[in-house]
């Protein structure tokens, strides 16, 4: 073979090469780049969740109401018993 022939034949390999590992390492960029957007997101969500929690004041009202209506049931069926 001639030495232009086996130049040619190893610049087409390293030419096809080339284009994969900058078709690999675009598509690894953009997939890093998706990857943030979605940890940002997350990561909002989580401050939004953390922010709508209800707060003990508010928890121990409620449970002193139900609790409240559940005493006032109670001593009605305990007068209807008794009846």
């Amino acid at each position: 073979m001639d030495q232009t022939l086996i130049n040619y034949i190893i610049g087409a390999i390293f030419s096809v090469a080339g284009w994969m590992l900058k078709t690999l390492w675009d598509s690894l960029k953009e997939l890093q780049d998706a990857d943030k957007l979605i940890a940002d997101k997350v990561n909002a969500i989580e401050l939004l969740v953390a922010g709508q929690y209800v707060k003990r004041d508010d928890f121990e009202r409620f449970c002193n109401a139900v609790f409240a209506k559940l005493d006032k049931i109670s001593d009605k069926l305990d007068g209807k018993a008794d009846k």
